[in-house]
């Protein structure tokens, strides 16, 4: 039986057409749908707070989050390339505000939370599998950089959406307003919040349905779990075995371990090195998130994709600017410092998260390879997170940890670094192939 589509969906278009038409309307997308992601974060922590809840809930939502990341990896990925791109994010966002509404009628906060990491887990493999498929490769490096650029800035709106959203100036109006012939039976300003935060995820939703289809073959998704869960494994096996591919994921998945965790360390060492509360120390989060975004950018407009292993070093000074944090006592002297570390961060995932997508297109699809790192990514976040958090439940002071964090972090980074000398070594004659493919295909 044909399936009947709707004109506007049903026309492929080609990726020049796809760039012009369609990338936009995924940015806006991708924008929203973020913006409400954080925001979420806020109002969930202070409905837990609101209801009571012991301090290690609230802690516990970030992990939740990230929770399906990692268990779901092997499906995601799969059906992300077995329907239109476009319809998955829409799936992906309605499963979002599914999780909203499980908050606001009763579930349990972390339970409802868990669901809406499930939409981002599913989203992820989409959000960034079409830009191969819309896109040519030359440019990857830049789509990558407006979609990371865009995607922090989200995040430091969305804290401060979230913030401003369950406080004493907005959350009054939002409860009093009256929907006609509804009553939802908000009563508490975390509630409000959320059902905003609903209407938020909604408007991603309808972008979503405006995203083209593009010429790209979709590949039908096995029923059998297992197989998806041996191929998957295999997905993850090509992608280390790829001498680009292995350096790339490995310098990325290191990269957002960190940045995942970053932000407790700058709070941390914003109230011992500063004296700062939560909520002062928490503007200077959002400097590191400023200085990603302008990092992001400049990479885009910098980098060639056959480059890209030249940023390699810049994760090392990210590890040892993270030390460097500790002989700082100055507000004035540690924001322009935090802009320097975040921009650091951002010069050096974008280029490496381009050659990462297309060496994962070429090898196995994109959502996929997606999928793969979102698994390593993930994975990398808890493991450091449950590092850091290791070493302050024995009893190491904030300065300790960090200065152990930061090693590690220069450490690996110096590893990755010896890993690809080796490549160039010791598989010149493969490493110089793959690198003019991504000189060919980033011209």
């Amino acid at each position: 039986m044909m399936e009947t589509r709707h004109p506007r969906r049903a026309r492929r278009v080609s990726a020049r057409d796809a760039m012009k038409k369609g990338f936009s309307t995924i940015m806006s997308a991708q924008f929203f749908s973020s913006l409400a992601d954080n925001a979420l974060f806020v109002a969930a922590v202070e409905l837990l707070r609101a209801g009571g809840a012991p301090e290690w809930q609230r802690a516990a939502l970030v992990p939740m989050f990230a929770l399906f990341y990692v268990v779901l990896a092997p499906f995601v990925g799969a059906f992300a390339d077995a329907l239109p791109k476009g319809r998955v994010m829409f799936v992906s966002n309605s499963i979002k505000v599914a999780g909203c509404l499980m908050m606001l009628f009763g579930s349990h906060p972390l339970l409802a939370y868990a669901v809406v990491g499930l939409g981002a887990a599913a989203y992820s493999p989409a959000k960034y599998g079409i830009l191969t498929e819309l896109l040519p490769p030359s440019q990857l490096v830049k789509a990558n950089g407006w979609i990371e650029g865009l995607t922090i800035g989200s995040i430091i709106l969305g804290v401060l959406l979230g913030g401003q959203l369950v406080g004493p100036h907005l959350s009054p109006l939002l409860l009093a307003l009256d929907l006609p012939f509804v009553d939802l039976g908000l009563t508490t300003p975390p509630e409000a919040a959320i059902s905003a935060i609903v209407f938020i995820y909604m408007l991603a939703a309808g972008f979503n349905l405006y995203i083209p289809r593009t010429e790209a073959p979709l590949q039908r998704m096995n029923g059998n779990l297992w197989w998806l869960v041996r191929d998957f494994s295999h997905c993850n096996a090509r992608l280390w075995n790829d001498k680009l591919g292995q350096i790339s994921l490995a310098t990325t998945t290191l990269f957002w371990g960190v940045a995942g965790n970053l932000r407790y360390i700058v709070l941390a060492w914003a109230a011992a090195a500063l004296g700062y509360s939560t909520t002062q120390a928490s503007s200077l989060v959002g400097v590191v998130a400023i200085g990603t975004a302008v990092g992001a950018v400049l990479a885009s407009a910098l980098m060639r994709l056959d480059r890209a292993t030249a940023v390699i070093p810049m994760g090392i000074g990210m590890g040892l600017l993270v030390i460097a944090m500790n002989f700082i006592d100055n507000v004035w002297v540690a924001a322009p410092f935090l802009v320097l570390l975040g921009g650091l961060g951002g010069f050096l995932v974008v280029p490496m998260n381009a050659l990462l997508q297309h060496r994962g297109h070429n090898l196995m699809g994109a959502g996929r390879s997606i999928a793969v790192q979102n698994f390593n990514e993930q994975a990398c976040i808890l493991g450091l997170g449950a590092f850091y958090a290791g070493m302050t439940k024995f009893g190491l002071s904030a300065f300790a940890a960090i200065t152990l964090f930061g090693l590690v972090v220069a450490g690996i980074m110096e590893l990755i670094r010896r890993w690809h000398a080796h490549n160039l070594r010791q598989h010149a004659a493969e490493v110089d192939r793959l690198l003019a493919i991504a000189r060919s295909d980033g011209h």
